[in-house]
């Protein structure tokens, strides 16, 4: 059976979130990722107005599809949903898969989107199915999320100090429990290959 295979028939997910720094290090990880991988769901902290071209600037420069997210639209293989700034995001489950909520809900943690909205949900949704990837960023969204994550099975990654542009979002993670494994940037996004691979 091919990995494309095995991806379609699988209910695995990829989840990111990134704050200051976060635009560069996203674009490190997605970059070193093919296009036969389970779908990604993603938080970057920016103001509105600025998340759909971030994700067009990706669309065209990555082998990866990156699209801002629109509600209701469904998680596929082989595509990157940026969360809309001003908007909150989370996972829902539709048919054998998933899809995505866009709406105006309230700021959670100081921030909308909130990677601790798009990872609780992810952690309710996807269970043990999920990676989940903190990276650099000021402040501690993320964090509960993540510790959530870490609860259901998931496996859980913080970007380590020494790449990360500012290490308050992974510190806080790994101080409150949430995360399996540290790596740093470069290495993350061989992480994430090889749990598409193997599941672990």
């Amino acid at each position: 059976m091919g990995l494309r295979h095995r991806i379609l028939g699988s209910r695995r997910l990829i989840a990111l979130g990134a704050s200051t720094g976060g635009t560069q290090a996203l674009e490190v990880v997605l970059s070193s990722l093919g296009t036969d991988l389970p779908g990604i769901v993603m938080v970057q902290h920016m103001p509105p107005g600025f998340s759909r071209r971030f994700a067009e600037r990706l669309n065209e420069d990555l082998r990866l599809e990156v699209r801002e997210a629109e509600n209701g639209q469904r998680v596929e293989p082989g595509l990157a949903l940026l969360a809309a700034a001003g908007r909150q995001m989370r996972l829902k489950p539709q048919g054998d898969g998933y899809a995505v909520e866009v709406i105006d809900g309230p700021i959670i943690n100081h921030h909308k989107p909130s990677v601790d909205c798009l990872f609780s949900s992810v952690a309710k949704v996807a269970g043990t199915n999920a990676i989940g990837v903190i990276m650099t960023g000021m402040g501690d969204d993320g964090a509960l999320g993540m510790k959530e994550m870490f609860d259901t099975g998931a496996v859980t990654i913080a970007e380590a100090e020494e790449s990360c542009v500012v290490f308050g979002m992974p510190k806080m993670a790994i101080q409150r429990g949430g995360v399996r494994e540290i790596l740093p940037l470069h290495q993350i996004a061989t992480r994430i290959l090889r749990w598409v691979d193997s599941g672990r």
